[in-house]
């Protein structure tokens, strides 16, 4: 909606990397990790981010945008320096804020944390937290809900910091309400269209110009190098769908880890608070007690009178209902009177940070111990995926060290590793998302290679996804070959002929635009229509650039602007007229954006202001090494 926002896309990167909680589970290694492993990618003040933390963030990253996009990612977007920068960037600009928060003392209580994990969609069944649920949610990304909290803490500290340092912007209302008029301002125009087609009858090509073109740039006739593989693949899933779990083992895990399987004690509350930041901690207090010396005459009305007066909204509509809770999830004399009540009972007057809460205990689920025939095939998974990643690494150096060894054929270490020698179609060294083994750059850079291709060897083992790797060797090959002239010479024709109308066309529009600068107009000019910065779209972007750059103090005015591969555009600008009133949801909207843009550039200054207050240093040939 506002230019600023296409202007400045890598500002509203960095930002969206810094609010943006990564409750996908990837998360970052610890931001305040110091030690030095070699070969440090950067340094921020006093401390490192090593290459293993930045390959780490490169790894997640990719696996982002191979979720995001499917069969349409290339690896190769992060191989690009400019990608690889703005991944370190992003990293050192995570320590500078930790950095100030830690030294400006900044933290995140234990109630904002239970909170937001408390929702957390990816935490609940039927709409409500489950410890369950969460701690089995962990287990499978690898994490302890110990190790999780404390991530989630950094990022709420770190939301915090920016989230201070935004709210510092501020947009005057006279230039917001001028800009918005901007974005709203509609200008009426008409268009004269110079189409290439029409000058390609005018574009006389010498006779030997497309073969001087042919000779010139033969690169672009080759047909690609080409090769048909055979390649095995070795894979933990493979590995883990040959191993059995004995059922020894089975009840063995589950007798040596039973606190695991315990479903903790969990109780129902209604409640009724009395905010003291709304009446003043005295006066709470004395509502609290009024309204308990009520519900003491009629037990009956604690709902309605949790509608009338409780402050907290997300229960107050619910009679004060808070549903099924365990321990650690409530503030700490709210849990510990809660659940020292009996089914029924109603407390007394109980403080905590909030205010004054009147708590009564509507139901409760007694802890109890899951059978093993009801989490025997979760723990069969997890032994098996704990046996498979031991074999795993053994397998994976034998596999290694085996196709580097006995690099004449891979029928070795397929009869080794019980695997199938696969066969491809033809390869070029561009991926081919089609076939997911020989889909990896540097697996196709192995297979293309003089040994490979000349001597007839194995490719190294190559680690083309987690717990994968994939060994090839060349079974058929077919060098590059350049396209005959008399097969490309019909097409290079018609490419330079095109070429030259652009060329015309541009030359005939700027004379035209010259000539109606000096008043004379004598085109037929299409049907007249108006646009605004809002709907710019419908024009093409160089148009509409020019369009709304256009001079106004003096009507009629013109521009001109070259289509590339489509001729060249005159416009004529009428009349500028005053846009519409917006209503109120989007005039918000606009508004809203414009914020965002102040806070975007508020972020930007105070990160270049913490650059020069802490010494930023980054090891170029660290970073763009590639993953070892």
């Amino acid at each position: 909606m506002f230019d600023a926002v296409r202007n400045n896309k890598r500002i509203v990167q960095v930002f969206l990397a810094l609010i943006i909680l990564p409750f996908a589970f990837f998360g970052l290694d610890s931001y305040m990790k110091g030690g030095s492993t070699g070969g440090d990618v950067a340094t921020v003040g006093s401390t490192n981010i090593s290459q293993q933390q930045f390959q780490q963030t490169l790894r997640e990253q990719s696996e982002r945008l191979r979720t995001q996009m499917g069969e349409q990612f290339d690896p190769k977007l992060l191989d690009d320096p400019e990608a690889r920068q703005a991944i370190i960037d992003d990293l050192i600009n995570r320590r500078l804020l930790m950095l100030e928060a830690t030294k400006n003392r900044m933290v995140v209580s234990d109630e904002m944390i239970r909170q937001t994990i408390g929702e957390i969609d990816a935490f609940k069944i039927d709409g409500k937290f489950s410890v369950d649920r969460y701690e089995a949610a962990l287990r499978n990304q690898g994490m302890s809900p110990a190790g999780f909290e404390a991530q989630l803490r950094q990022d709420l500290t770190l939301q915090q910091l920016v989230g201070a340092v935004g709210q510092s912007g501020f947009v005057a209302r006279s230039v917001s309400d001028r800009i918005l008029a901007m974005q709203t301002e509609k200008r009426e125009i008409v268009e004269y269209r110079l189409g290439l087609e029409a000058y390609l009858d005018k574009v006389k090509l010498a006779d030997d110009a497309a073969r001087k073109f042919y000779d010139a740039n033969g690169k672009q006739f080759e047909v690609p190098e080409q090769a048909k593989a055979e390649y095995v693949v070795l894979s933990m899933e493979a590995i883990s769908a040959e191993l059995a779990v004995s059922e020894a083992e089975i009840k063995a895990w589950y007798e040596g880890h039973k606190d695991r399987y315990q479903s903790a004690e969990e109780r129902r509350a209604s409640h009724i608070l009395i905010a003291s930041e709304k009446l003043g901690k005295d006066k709470a207090k004395a509502k609290a007690d009024e309204l308990l010396k009520e519900i003491g005459k009629n037990p009956a009305a604690f709902a309605d009178l949790a509608k009338k007066n409780s402050d907290d909204p997300g229960s107050a509509a619910k009679g004060g209902d808070l549903g099924f809770f365990g321990r650690g999830m409530m503030v700490k004399s709210f849990e510990d009177t809660t659940f020292g009540l009996k089914e029924g009972e109603i407390s007394g007057v109980v403080e905590s940070d909030f205010g004054f809460h009147i708590i009564k205990l509507t139901g409760v689920h007694a802890a109890k111990e899951k059978p093993l025939a009801e989490v025997r095939s979760e723990i069969e998974a997890e032994l098996k995926k704990t046996g498979a990643s031991r074999k795993f690494a053994e397998a994976a150096e034998a596999f290694s060290n085996m196709v580097y060894e006995q690099s004449d054929s891979l029928k070795p270490v397929a009869e080794r590793f019980k695997l199938r020698i696969e066969q491809s179609d033809w390869l070029t060294r561009q991926p081919n998302p089609a076939n997911v083994a020989m889909a990896n750059e540097k697996l196709l850079k192995a297979l293309f290679s003089d040994d490979a291709v000349k001597n007839k060897r194995n490719t190294e083992a190559v680690e083309i996804a987690p717990n994968t790797l994939v060994a090839a060797r060349v079974a058929e090959y077919k060098p590059a070959t350049l396209q005959p002239f008399d097969g490309v010479k019909a097409s290079i024709e018609t490419m330079l002929k095109r070429q030259e109308a652009q060329a015309l066309a541009v030359k005939d529009g700027e004379a035209r635009l010259e000539a109606l600068k000096k008043g004379e107009d004598g085109l037929n000019w299409a049907a007249a229509k108006t646009v605004s910065r809002m709907t710019a779209r419908q024009l093409p972007p160089p148009a509409a650039q020019a369009i709304f750059r256009m001079e106004t103090g003096k009507l009629p005015a013109y521009a001109g602007v070259e289509l590339p591969g489509t001729g060249y555009a005159l416009f004529k600008l009428n009349k500028v007229l005053a846009g519409e009133q917006l209503d109120a949801a989007t005039r918000q909207g606009m508004l809203k954006q414009l914020g965002n843009l102040v806070t975007q550039e508020e972020t930007r200054h105070y990160l270049d202001a913490l650059r020069s207050r802490y010494k930023v240093e980054v090891n170029q040939s660290a970073l763009l090494a590639k993953d070892r």
